[in-house]
């Protein structure tokens, strides 16, 4: 689910500080019942560093909460991120970083090399405060683990996916666009899956 954000908070990061700052907000806005629950968010960045957006991928339990590698990376391909900032919740308040935490921030920096997306940072947060893991030394060490490398066909095969991929995602955006034209224009459901090729449950983005 993509976090809507003010004209401010599509600011430029200069540092973890930064990001927590426009993260702590996003936090607040959820009532207190949902900030029990962790969530993982991913923030998506330009060369220049300016947020492009910021995603919710998944809503967890108290402490724990489930993420793929797809889910994590769909949105930076789509919108050409040049890195991004993997951000959670720790509704317990405790920002150490756990075994779990370690090893997928570790699976997430390699599948960013493959794909040439950095994962620049990886924030664990509360409302009060926050722990990041390159500022802690984590990501540097991460990267050199051995862990999760890929060989170069394998590489190749996934820039293939990518592209595809990214592809898809344009022609699926470019129908919803006619779809909304044609909705405004008056037709009707049907006729406007017959000629765009949209199924029925994504008439509800239209």
């Amino acid at each position: 689910m993509n976090v809507r954000l003010t004209k401010e908070q599509k600011t430029t990061i200069l540092n973890s500080a930064g990001i927590y700052s426009v993260m702590q907000q996003v936090l607040l806005r959820e009532n207190k019942l949902r900030r029990n629950q962790e969530h993982f968010w991913v923030v998506g960045l330009d060369s220049k560093s300016k947020i492009l957006f910021i995603e919710l991928v998944s809503l967890g339990a108290v402490n724990i909460v489930h993420v793929d590698p797809p889910d994590v990376f769909r949105m930076a391909i789509y919108k050409l991120a040049v890195s991004m900032i993997l951000v959670h919740n720790h509704p317990s308040g405790d920002l150490t970083p756990s075994a779990a935490d370690l090893s997928f921030t570790d699976r997430m920096l390699k599948v960013g090399k493959l794909i040439n997306i950095e994962v620049a940072d990886h924030l664990i947060i509360s409302d009060k405060g926050y722990t990041s893991f390159r500022e802690h030394g984590h990501m540097k060490k991460l990267l050199l683990s051995g862990k999760y490398e890929i060989d170069p066909q394998m590489r190749s095969m996934m820039t293939k996916i990518q592209v595809d991929h990214a592809k898809e995602e344009a022609a699926h955006e470019e129908k919803i666009g006619i779809a909304k034209k044609m909705k405004k224009e008056g037709y009707n459901d049907e006729i406007i899956m017959k000629l765009t090729g949209l199924k029925k449950k994504e008439m509800g983005m239209v």
